[in-house]
């Protein structure tokens, strides 16, 4: 059984940034597609960025310019450097691995918000 692990969410101020992490202890990066997803409350989760086979990299239109996602395979982490936060990134973000079409794992998520 997989288990990711995020951390890194917090309470930011608005041009702020933070780093979220994934601890994805025995997924194999160059067979899989890491992402991070976000959900709003009211709002359906929301692919903000992957990373697939950890060189191709995917974007929402609404982070591109301003978040990075990336990995360190030494360390079977993925992380989120999100800069120039805005009050509309506040939400819950998922870590997700996707191993294939049928097999997909989830984190519990970390809260972050961006408030003055």
């Amino acid at each position: 059984q997989v288990r990711l692990v995020e951390s890194g969410g917090g309470l930011v101020q608005p041009g702020g940034s933070l780093r979220l992490s994934c601890a994805a202890p025995g997924i194999i990066f160059s067979t899989s597609t890491m992402g991070w997803y976000r959900q709003a409350p009211g709002k359906e989760r929301e692919l903000v960025a992957d990373i697939t086979s950890g060189i191709s990299t995917k974007y929402a239109d609404s982070v591109k310019g301003r978040f990075t996602i990336s990995i360190d395979r030494a360390k079977n982490t993925v992380y989120l450097q999100m800069n120039s936060l805005k009050p509309e990134d506040t939400a819950v973000y998922y870590c997700n691995a996707a191993l294939n079409f049928w097999t997909k794992y989830w984190g519990q998520g970390t809260q972050v918000t961006i408030s003055s």
